[in-house]
């Protein structure tokens, strides 16, 4: 078993195509060609079914995608571990984060990071649940909330504000909210995962809680700031993904003097991948960029 052969395998899987692999690995399509019959041979099972118009995998080969690229991720490594001895890293680092957190917070940072080191690609997978960093292929995650004891290395990146906020077409039609009582007269959304009631604190010790109507969920905040930016309501977007909005008058920023919920982002990694210096100038670079697109409070994490 080569890994040469593992390497085509694993990029025909990704490109979905032998024509495509070969042209992504810079290579002749009868190259790839043989090198998935070599591993096939070597592994005594077909791992992709060949039809006309499209390639599957099949159980064995399914199977196997996620030891392939476990298998390259730690030639990887092993390589990347002597960076600091070899210069500017290189390889593959792949990055996991919620969808929206991915767009505001690590899309963002991307280009100047890549322009900086262009022998490192980078691979941003967007989803939403909470994946097994010690059983997949991916070098570092974004994760929001109070972090559980395990094994993994976490750093925290910052705090993230909630912001009320709603359209000027709304607030028109329907009032501007001056305190957090005058909400329960409102169309108000949220999204899941988040708590079903909205706390707020005043400058006196007050405190409040407004209830979410069941039902009045949406997926995730990218999909919440759609509806509002349309005038459907009141929602509380994360500080990063509503302050363009409201800087050009799209969006509202609602009961600025009270104090709202805050919520931690943090970068976490299995505490092998630290060897790597692609993992810690990725966690910096992006830490830096949180800071200097924090809100206006100052409300960064520090470590």
């Amino acid at each position: 078993m080569e890994l040469v052969d593992i390497r085509a395998f694993v990029r025909i899987a990704e490109e979905q195509g032998i024509s495509a692999a070969a042209r992504a690995l810079g290579a002749p399509k009868s190259t790839v060609s043989r090198s998935l019959n070599r591993l096939e041979e070597s592994l005594e099972s077909v791992l992709i079914e060949r039809h006309t118009r499209q390639l599957r995998l099949t159980d064995a080969g399914q199977l196997f995608l996620p030891h392939a690229r476990r298998i390259l991720a730690d030639v990887d490594e092993a390589g990347s571990a002597l960076e600091g001895l070899l210069g500017a890293p290189r390889g593959t680092l792949r990055v996991n984060a919620a969808v929206t957190f991915a767009l505001g917070l690590v899309a963002p940072m991307l280009p100047g990071f890549i322009q900086r080191y262009p022998d490192l690609r980078v691979v941003l997978e967007t989803e939403n649940r909470v994946i097994d960093l010690g059983r997949e292929d991916v070098d570092v995650a974004i994760r929001i909330g109070r972090m559980p004891d395990s094994d993994l290395m976490a750093r925290k990146l910052g705090t993230i504000q909630l912001w009320p906020v709603a359209s000027p077409a709304y607030l028109s039609e329907r009032g501007t909210p001056n305190v957090p009582n005058d909400l329960l007269g409102h169309s108000l959304l949220g999204w899941i995962d988040q708590p079903s009631e909205w706390a707020f604190s005043s400058q006196d010790g007050g405190t409040y809680r407004i209830s979410i109507a069941v039902g009045s969920v949406v997926p995730e905040p990218a999909v919440l700031q759609i509806l509002l930016l349309g005038g459907m309501g009141i929602g509380r977007l994360p500080d990063f993904l509503a302050r363009s909005f409201v800087n050009d008058g799209r969006l509202v920023r609602l009961l600025p003097a009270f104090e709202t919920e805050t919520v931690d982002v943090h970068a976490v990694y299995p505490a092998h991948r630290n060897l790597s210096a692609k993992v810690p100038l990725f966690v910096d670079a992006l830490r830096r960029h949180v800071e200097t697109h924090s809100t206006e409070n100052g409300r960064v994490g520090r470590e």
